[in-house]
């Protein structure tokens, strides 16, 4: 068996059949029964689980190949037999949910971190969560023809991936062997983090720390399946950059910083200079990051502009000669519903008129600008390396600036720029998935008709429960979003620049001002790269590195290497394929450890508590190493190409 990706070529979109024909042989056209209550179902699975690993790993994974995965091989348990053009609307459907988890999961836990709420607003972040999500749809819509039928120089990896998934899915050996891989991955995910959250017979984080005078070394990784996971997917580039980042900011920034003399312990002096200096030069390298990204796409995104100017003159004849779109007068009325839920939502926050005037203004102008970036940047590399973070952050500072310009400041201002960045972000997120979901189809044959109406479903039933995941996951889990164990990064980040803003806090602006000049450095390095060698220094991993605990850059390098491993011995052409298997894995792993960490703050929630057995330091230290062990060797062996 072959499992290697085609290339674009190789996966033309065939004719159009409208889920007519052949699919009725096989349980009818696209949008059936099943397919719709299936796909809803995912969209909160997978939403709840992106929440989750948002919170702790600070990136999200794309659900399009899991989700693809998981609906053929419950087709095949509940109905015995589907189509492809079933599970590609399943999974369109699911990757919904994944999206918005990000854009919420990364803004939302700010009004905590600020004190605005003491608990999440559920009508808030469900209302945030509703509007951004169809605007991200609403606005891709007129700009499908742009980026996926009429660009023929954006390769949408992840898109093409998903669609060699769904046709290989086809035969009944490659979905046993997808089935096995995705199940095995669950019940190891599962398993680790009852040992680790439940029953307390695994610690967290294997960490030390040393002093040498006023300077303290610091090592450690977190123990967790999933973040090896996140590695493996990531692959191998992106693992060293994460971890290069981890590395400046934690073996070097903090014993140059010094100040050892002023912690007993120096494991917490390590973690209290990272939170109270570090994360901070973190955060002036996003912000170069952030506007590098867009700077770096700048002519695509001025030819995609032009080209949708030109689309938009020529929509009546385009409209007769492809594939048919959600029609102009419903996309018009949703979007001033949303417009409208917007400036209900800007008065919520703050109560005032005239800021509500401008920032639903700059929410929907933002929202259009980004949902063009996001989508060519998927195009361009894929939904998991998109650059959200960044996109997010530019939204941050344009919207406090502008807010800061017309005079508004404290806990108005913070709770304004923060609403704006939130809904900016699910647009961001949204759109890109709808991007890459909508150019699966188009190679697989589906109606981008039905995958948009499969797109809305999913993101109206996933936005409601973002809002009780997050206030699970908050009030039942030692230290609550944005302590150790669900560090939050990136809404930290935007609560701290809120605050710069608002008049509320001081940034250190010596220390930003360090990460920005980092970051141009690095932008310098990765320009010699790019003209010398085939090889990137990226910018938006290094400083998430930086900016995030050094435990998450351990384990993720792991999962890098061992995804290298899986591909060194095979040509680049055929990498994807390669991996299939181990990204299967990985993300069965994924889910397993993230909805089971969200089982398990439910059952918290209910009054079980997790169990304390009372292990001695060296008996638990040991069982943490084995257990360790264990999991590099499940990778291996799990993620191993299979033999044609």
């Amino acid at each position: 068996m072959n499992d290697s990706a085609p290339s674009n070529s190789d996966l033309a979109s065939p004719p159009h059949d409208g889920g007519n024909a052949e699919n009725d042989k096989f349980g009818g056209g696209e949008l059936t029964l099943r397919v719709i209550v299936l796909g809803l179902i995912l969209s909160v699975v997978m939403g709840a689980a992106n929440v989750y690993v948002g919170l702790k790993a600070g990136m999200t994974v794309s659900a399009s190949i899991p989700a693809a995965v998981m609906a053929m091989l419950l087709f095949r348990l509940l109905f015995r037999r589907s189509t492809v053009l079933e599970a590609n609307q399943v999974q369109t459907c699911a990757s919904a949910g994944e999206s918005l988890a990000a854009g919420i999961i990364f803004t939302m836990p700010a009004m905590i971190l600020i004190g605005y709420w003491q608990s999440f607003d559920f009508w808030t972040v469900s209302m945030v969560a509703l509007t951004g999500g169809l605007l991200g749809i609403l606005f891709m819509i007129p700009m499908r023809r742009v980026f996926v039928v009429n660009n023929e120089d954006l390769p949408f990896p992840e898109g093409v991936a998903c669609a060699a998934v769904l046709k290989a899915g086809e035969s009944d050996e490659h979905q046993n062997n997808a089935a096995q891989s995705l199940i095995i991955g669950g019940i190891l995910g599962a398993v680790f983090k009852v040992a680790a959250g439940f029953m307390g017979i695994v610690q967290d984080t294997l960490q030390v720390a040393k002093t040498s005078g006023e300077r303290i070394f610091y090592f450690g990784g977190d123990l967790s399946p999933m973040l090896v996971a996140v590695g493996f997917i990531v692959r191998l580039h992106v693992a060293i950059l994460i971890f290069i980042g981890g590395t400046l900011g934690w073996l070097i920034g903090i014993p140059l910083l010094g100040g050892a003399s002023q912690y007993e312990d120096p494991i917490a002096g390590a973690w209290a200079i990272w939170s109270s200096e570090i994360r901070y030069i973190g955060v002036g390298a996003m912000v170069v990051g952030g506007m590098g990204s867009l700077f770096a796409v700048r002519a695509g995104l001025l030819a995609a502009v032009r080209e949708l100017s030109q689309g938009i003159r020529n929509n009546a004849v385009q409209h007769q000669n492809s594939e048919r779109d959600i029609p102009s007068w419903l996309i018009l009325t949703l979007g001033v519903v949303c417009t409208v839920m917007l400036a209900i939502l800007n008065y919520r926050f703050t109560a005032d008129v005239g800021v509500t005037a401008l920032s639903t203004a700059i929410m929907l102008a933002m929202g259009f600008f980004f949902s063009a970036v996001a989508s060519y940047i998927v195009g361009l590399v894929g939904n998991s390396n998109s650059p959200v973070s960044g996109m997010t952050i530019t939204a941050v500072l344009a919207a406090g600036g502008l807010l800061w310009l017309f005079s508004y400041s404290g806990t108005q201002g913070m709770v304004a720029t923060l609403g704006i960045a939130a809904v900016v972000c699910c647009v961001a997120c949204t759109s890109g998935d709808v991007c890459n979901d909508l150019k699966t189809g188009s190679i697989v044959g589906a109606s981008p008709f039905r995958q948009q109406i499969m797109q809305i479903a999913g993101v109206g039933v996933a936005s409601f429960v973002m809002a009780p995941v997050l206030t699970l996951l908050h009030n039942n889990t030692p230290g609550g979003i944005g302590g150790e164990k669900l560090s939050a990064p990136q809404a930290s980040l935007f609560a701290s620049l809120a605050r710069g803003f608002a008049g509320e806090g001081e940034l250190p602006w010596d220390l930003i001002g360090i990460g920005a000049v980092i970051g141009v450095v690095v932008l310098i390095i990765d320009e010699v790269l790019k003209r010398r060698t085939r090889h990137r220094a990226h910018l938006m991993p290094i400083a998430v590195g930086m900016y995030l605990p050094f435990g998450l850059a351990t384990p993720i390098l792991i999962g890098g290497i061992i995804a290298y491993f899986c591909t060194r011995d095979t040509a680049r052409d055929e990498h994807d394929g390669v991996l299939h298997r181990g990204i299967l894995f990985s993300s069965g792993v994924i889910a397993g450890e993230a909805l089971t960490a969200v089982g398990l703050a439910g059952l918290a929630a209910f009054g079980i508590a997790a169990m304390d057995l009372e292990l001695s330091g060296t008996i638990l230290t040991t069982t943490t190493l084995v257990v360790a062990v264990g999991i590099v060797t499940a990778f291996v062996i799990m993620t191993r190409p299979s033999k044609s």
